[in-house]
């Protein structure tokens, strides 16, 4: 437990540190590789030097995970009891590190509402700087952010830890949780809080999602029904992937249009795929029209919402192969086509340079990120070179 002495020169060394101009590496051990990398992209980021709150939006026009909106309604009461318990602030963001739920003790609420630490929140680091919600979705593993560590001066009295929210089926990050109290009453236990507060909302999403799909359609396509590997074949899981693009549901006749174009196959051929189907399911499969009755998620899905909210870094993290790379399907060849558009789109607004090189290592032709990262890297950095090289092979 770190005394009040130990708080105070705590916060007077990170002080000391942000009068630099650039760190060394001597000072960046000090402050933690993390928030250092966090400083150098805020740095970078052109926030407003007046800002003083985080941006708000209305959530009704955001993409939230309505996944993590459904969880939240089981376990609500009992994370707003641990935050008016704690003292804190309790915040859930989503992917995006927009907050989409929040409570507040009484002795935080009003200094969380002057930031706008609410719903609608907006706590990018691209807008804000460096904070514990966006630097715990960016390293994908707890965070904690003291005092002056924090890149907006108006909260440079907070400290504020945060864990990321996994599903437990895709293990996919659905959003981050955050604690957050004054800078005097930092715990370091209150990093464990916050981990624990993200286990009860991962375990409120298994008792919401007892009948659930998710489908991996990016590099090795895979279909979770409940948690089980399903046993499909690549038709079947072309099947699912357009009945899951599209909800409404679809005739016999548009989902065969849809799968095979004008290819010579049988309806009875797609009749005897969808019996399959359905007693995969356990009966989540309807007919007239044909459509899915389990909650459905899905990598693509959550790519396509992420590029509709403006989450560029997101959209690209959950990219890691080509979009069903072999079927022939003339609508998913088509979607694929227009998803494709849009990250190509979406690349040369991305800032994040290891996010734009891991795309690459995904993709090695993706030569609209390869010329993303030379726009953005230092003449001097090795790399430049390189990229210039591969950029004219």
């Amino acid at each position: 437990m770190m005394t009040k002495q130990d708080l105070m020169e705590k916060r007077h060394n990170t002080d000391q540190l942000r009068q630099n101009s650039s760190l060394s590496p001597l000072h960046a051990e000090q402050l933690g590789q993390s928030i250092a990398s966090s400083w150098q992209r805020s740095s970078s980021a052109e926030i407003p030097k007046n800002r003083l709150a985080a941006p708000l939006t209305d959530l009704k026009k955001t993409t939230s995970s309505s996944t993590l909106a459904q969880a939240l309604q089981h376990c609500a009461q009992d994370l707003k009891h641990i935050a008016e318990q704690s003292s804190m602030v309790l915040a859930v963001g989503d992917i995006g590190s927009t907050i989409i739920w929040a409570a507040s003790s009484p002795q935080m609420q009003s200094a969380a509402e002057s930031v706008h630490f609410i719903e609608g929140g907006q706590w990018r680091e691209e807008l804000v700087g460096t904070n514990a919600l966006a630097l715990s979705l960016k390293t994908q593993q707890s965070s904690c952010v003291f005092s002056s560590e924090h890149y907006m001066s108006s909260i440079h009295d907070w400290v504020c830890y945060a864990a990321p929210i996994i599903d437990p089926y895709s293990k996919q990050v659905l959003g981050v949780i955050d604690l957050s109290t004054t800078w005097p009453k930092h715990n370091s236990l209150a990093l464990l809080a916050a981990e624990r507060c993200a286990t009860i909302i991962q375990s409120a999403l298994l008792e919401c999602q007892k009948q659930r799909l998710f489908i991996r359609a990016f590099s090795v396509p895979q279909v979770l029904f409940n948690g089980k590997m399903l046993v499909l074949t690549p038709r079947q899981i072309e099947i699912l992937t357009i009945l899951a693009l599209c909800p409404q549901g679809l005739s016999l006749d548009t989902l065969h249009q849809a799968l095979y174009g004008e290819r010579k196959v049988s309806m009875g051929t797609l009749k005897a795929e969808m019996s399959q189907l359905r007693d995969l399911l356990g009966g989540m499969l309807g007919s007239r029209p044909y459509r899915l009755l389990a909650h459905v998620e899905a990598d693509f899905l959550m790519t396509e919402q992420s590029l509709d909210a403006g989450y560029i870094d997101s959209a690209l993290k959950l990219c890691t192969g080509v979009f069903l790379a072999k079927t022939e399907s003339p609508f998913l060849c088509a979607w694929r086509d227009c998803l494709e558009s849009r990250l190509s789109d979406a690349i040369f607004k991305a800032n994040e340079t290891d996010v734009l090189l891991k795309h690459v290592a995904h993709f090695p032709e993706a030569i609209d990120a390869v010329e993303r990262l030379i726009e953005l890297m230092p003449k001097n950095h090795p790399v430049h070179q390189t990229l210039l090289k591969y950029k004219n092979l």
